[in-house]
């Protein structure tokens, strides 16, 4: 039986309470040079769950994939490729919510001055950020784990199609299954026996992951300094959707509060940072397009 990360935080008593008021994020984006530091809760408008929110996919005893196991085992791969391969029909359907929008207008405007997300939807690009540094990677992309060559998901996505013709019927048994935040599906044993995996093209042999960062894995060390190079030079760090419960994001929020940079967090429910932030508690979409409305001139 596969064991869950540890991914847990609970609440501490002696956190500050949190505010529905938006006076102060909307003080900080007219000031200019906010740096946005986005997590899943800003997908969930998308209809992508988070992790740990009231409807998030460890309510749905979802178990991530973690990089140790990836790499051990070839079970493993199969899994997680058979899930994907279904997933990322329904990430295909996603589109960027009010929440996303928000973000790149303001971005527009030169009011966000860098974005960072955890996510690896895509959808803040979509939205028309062009700048995102990609926290945790892109589902996007496909990498060798043995020559490090590069392709894009839609090209592994029709080789895996041609590898498992019959796969075809599975997905259309299981199109109702919900999609995680990591862009797999919960897919029973039976549906993933007999799912056929490829090798990289370029080698021949390499075993072939997604450019995200699992559970159990290390951000590369050029993108954390790219993130910390951001906070450095925000005039505030603005916490959209993320629990900060893993420290690849609390990190920049201590390193913020650290040198006396404002950290503001819009999120539903408590968060590991809210030590070192003034938190509202509202959901991102409203919110969002309310500091819009009251930030920006009308178009």
């Amino acid at each position: 039986m596969r064991t869950r990360p540890t991914l847990t935080w609970e609440p501490q008593g002696d956190l500050p309470p949190a505010s529905t008021d938006l006076s102060a994020v909307v003080a900080a984006v007219r000031a200019g040079g906010v740096v946005v530091l986005s997590g899943a809760g800003l997908s969930t408008e998308s209809g992508i769950p988070d992790y740990r929110g009231e409807h998030g996919s460890f309510r749905r005893n979802h178990v991530p994939m973690t990089f140790q196991e990836f790499t051990g085992s070839d079970h493993a791969r199969r899994r997680y490729w058979a899930r994907s391969q279904l997933g990322r029909r329904q990430l295909a359907g996603a589109g960027p919510n009010s929440g996303h929008r928000a973000v790149a207008a303001l971005a527009g405007a030169g009011l966000v001055t860098g974005v960072i997300t955890q996510n690896v939807d895509g959808l803040q690009q979509a939205a028309g950020v062009r700048d995102v540094v990609e926290l945790h990677g892109t589902l996007s992309r496909v990498i060798c784990l043995d020559c490090g060559a590069a392709v894009d998901r839609a090209t592994l996505d029709d080789r895996l199609r041609q590898a498992n013709p019959g796969f075809e019927a599975v997905a259309e048994r299981h199109r109702a299954a919900q999609v995680n935040p990591d862009g797999d599906v919960d897919l029973p044993d039976d549906a993933v026996d007999g799912f056929r995996t490829v090798a990289c093209t370029a080698c021949g042999t390499g075993v072939l992951k997604p450019d995200v960062v699992f559970f159990g894995e290390n951000v590369p060390p050029e993108r954390v300094a790219a993130c910390r190079s951001l906070v450095d030079g925000a005039t505030t760090l603005l916490v959209l959707g993320s629990s900060l419960t893993v420290m690849s994001g609390l990190r920049f929020v201590r390193q913020a509060a650290q040198s006396r940079t404002p950290v503001l967090i819009v999120n539903q429910g408590p968060t590991r940072g809210d030590r070192w932030a003034t938190r509202i508690e509202l959901p991102l979409g409203q919110a969002l397009t309310d500091v819009v409305a009251r930030t920006l001139p009308p178009t």
